[in-house]
């Protein structure tokens, strides 16, 4: 049924579709926190492809796009063990090149999406000015300032993410800069820029 969205002749189909869509992720958030949570988190790596497909379905979202210096960002991958099979990450190549394609697709969802509906954040500025960062992005997502969002580590909820171990660490900042002890093997890696 997903396909039929993309049939120039069902157009009339979309507003079927988001309210499927809508409903069946609404569900799984149910079987997941055993009832319907006010706000939620997605923060799947992957919901950048479909920034596009989110917004159609949630209209009403914000969609935060968390950047981060992009050699940084690829050696974390390149360093991290996932339970699921990335390809690319295991290769610098590859991930140079999965960067750029990245880089290119963000720049289209900055240009289409409704500015109110897609912030960005810069992981260098959250870490080098969390407190003024952090009020900017509980302002953005229309909730309360609670000082609670300032040491993530002391909450107590289970992580389920590679980054399980980094969630229960104040904020710090060595992970700024981190590439630079890895420069004479990352090849072309230092050719990519933010984006």
């Amino acid at each position: 049924m997903r396909q039929e969205l993309f049939n120039a002749d069902n157009r009339d189909l979309v507003p079927k579709l988001q309210d499927q869509w809508s409903r069946e992720y609404l569900l799984k958030l149910d079987s997941i926190a055993g009832r319907q949570p006010l706000r939620v988190t997605d923060k799947n790596p992957f919901n950048f492809l479909a920034c596009g497909l989110i917004h159609l379905v949630f209209p009403q979202a914000l969609i935060i796009h968390c950047r981060r210096d992009p050699i940084d960002t690829c050696m974390s991958i390149f360093s991290t063990y996932f339970s699921y099979r990335n390809e690319f990450s295991t290769d610098l190549e590859d991930l140079h090149f999965y960067y750029r394609l990245y880089g290119k697709l963000m720049a289209h969802w900055r240009a289409v999406l409704p500015a109110e509906r897609f912030l960005e954040v810069d992981y260098e500025a959250l870490v080098a000015d969390s407190q003024s960062v952090s009020r900017n992005l509980i302002s953005a997502c229309g909730l309360e300032w609670d000082p609670a969002c300032l040491h993530p580590e002391r909450n107590t909820r289970v992580v389920k993410s590679a980054s399980k171990w980094q969630v229960r660490q104040p904020i710090y900042r060595t992970a700024v800069g981190r590439w630079h002890h890895y420069q004479p093997w990352i090849g072309r890696l230092t050719e990519l820029s933010i984006s």
